[in-house]
């Protein structure tokens, strides 16, 4: 075919073809990619071995224990990236739930995300995961490893759209505790629970300003922060020893009193991950927070913005509860999704980098 200078010659080949992989060995894993907030969402449909387990808790502890490396197939390079995240779609024991998920990432497997809860949600209804969608929204019930989060997305003429989730209960554990970090010396915190437990502080006590600073340097004094609670301050969840773990830490803005305009803030989660959405069990842990110290009231809204991307979610108390001892509030938190491709990963044998690797 003859080109003009500068211009490109074009491959073609028929729509067979480009659907096909040349003939190779090895089982496929297919996904759905998907954003939100620009946090990216691996959805895994198909390709997984049989997860075996009689609840979402123990299918957890069993893709832990007998199906890690393919998390670090699809989780690490050549396939995917340092910050990537993963859903696998797994039947719940819940007669009310539509689908369980199991959460991945880096460093292994989280207990709630709701970044990825909005994504699930939009996904669960185009893929007619339910049956018989309404408009204007359809309620999605998805048992996560932290309990059942029921999410409601905007449903009009086929299409899906924006999503909101209302969190299992989201509680303060602990206010102005103190912890002791090498390169920073005492620092003060506050731990609380949005389906997963985050230390917050305020960025401006490293110098740095969550929407301006080099991301490095936030990831230093997150990680710092992180490594120093978990070491220093045991957590303590009434429902199960699963979910009592420090998640990550989250810098703030500072501005917790309420306000119509948005507060920011950068979530460093799992193995220095850091969350390009505001963070959805963030949002409600911080929300969880805030009426705790009574800088807000039931059903006050507050916009949420990524200190990466300024991309935003909605969050709000709207319902007093209890968890165990500790005092709850449910919250709804609100935020879009978006496709970004479907994909299907094959392993062949003589490929010795199949397994995935990191580059930190």
């Amino acid at each position: 075919m003859a080109t003009r200078q500068g211009e490109c010659a074009l491959v073609t080949w028929s729509t067979e073809m480009e659907m096909q992989l040349p003939p190779h060995e090895g089982d496929e894993l297919s996904v759905v990619d998907m954003h939100t907030g620009g946090e990216p969402l691996r959805i895994i449909h198909s390709g997984y071995p049989e997860v075996k387990g009689d609840s979402v808790l123990s299918k957890r502890r069993y893709v832990r224990e007998h199906l890690d490396h393919l998390r670090r197939v699809l989780m690490f390079e050549p396939r995917g990236h340092y910050d990537m995240y993963g859903a696998l779609v797994v039947d719940s024991e819940l007669p009310e739930a539509d689908l369980g998920v199991l959460f991945m990432h880096n460093e292994g497997y989280s207990t709630m995300c709701g970044h990825a809860v909005i994504a699930l949600g939009r996904f669960a209804v185009d893929y007619k995961l339910v049956k018989e969608p309404q408009s204007p929204e359809t309620q999605v019930n998805i048992h996560c490893p932290c309990g059942l989060v029921k999410a409601f997305v905007e449903y009009s003429e086929g299409k899906t759209g924006g999503v909101r989730f209302l969190s299992v209960p989201a509680f303060t554990f602990a206010t102005d505790v103190t912890v002791s970090l090498e390169r920073f010396g005492d620092v003060t915190v506050d731990i609380s629970y949005g389906g997963a437990f985050y230390a917050f502080v305020d960025a401006k006590r490293f110098g740095l300003d969550v929407t301006t600073s080099r991301t490095r340097d936030l990831v230093d004094a997150a990680t710092a922060v992180t490594n120093a609670v978990k070491s220093q301050v045991k957590l303590y969840h009434p429902t199960s020893d699963d979910l009592a773990f420090l998640y990550g830490t989250i810098l703030t803005d500072g501005k917790d009193d309420y306000s119509s305009d948005p507060t920011a803030n950068m979530c460093v989660f799992a193995e220095a991950q850091v969350d390009r959405s505001p963070t959805g069990s963030g949002v409600t842990a911080r929300v969880a927070l805030q009426y705790h110290r009574g800088l807000i009231r039931l059903n006050q809204t507050r916009t949420f913005q990524s200190g990466a991307t300024g991309s935003q979610f909605t969050g709000r108390a709207v319902e007093e509860t209890k968890c165990g001892d500790f005092k709850a509030v449910v919250v709804e938190v609100s935020g879009r999704a978006f496709y970004t491709g479907v994909s299907r990963f094959v392993q062949e044998p003589e490929d010795k980098l199949t397994h995935g690797f990191l580059l930190k």
